[in-house]
């Protein structure tokens, strides 16, 4: 597995857990916490972005963001998961998988003259 697809997989879960801080941090020190989260996702971030094209990267860190709050938010926070979300939550995926397949160069050989 190439590393750059484990920094993909660290900034993308390293943004769940600071949107989370975000939702129940009470106290002053409690955003010391987050602040530490978001450095490192943002650490991750760019060093995904050194192995894998960025559009594909920041598509999938977007998606992942997006699936993963709406699951926290339903799961943890009680908010209820409708149709509409589902809907365009599956947009969003079809634009990840559309990305990712449009990254994809096809293996071209050159022509010695």
């Amino acid at each position: 597995m190439n590393k750059a697809w484990v920094y993909v997989f660290l900034t993308s879960l390293f943004e769940l857990i600071w949107l989370f801080g975000f939702n129940v941090a009470s106290e002053w020190w409690h955003w010391i916490f987050i602040f530490v989260f978001i450095y490192f996702d943002l650490q991750f971030l760019a060093k995904a972005c050194e192995g894998l094209p960025t559009g594909t990267v920041y598509a999938i860190f977007a998606a992942a963001g997006t699936i993963g709050t709406l699951f926290m938010d339903a799961f943890l926070f009680d908010v209820e998961i409708t149709s509409n979300k589902l809907f365009f939550i599956g947009v969003v995926l079809i634009g990840v998988i559309g990305l990712n397949l449009s990254d994809h160069k096809p293996n071209h050989k050159e022509v010695v003259k």
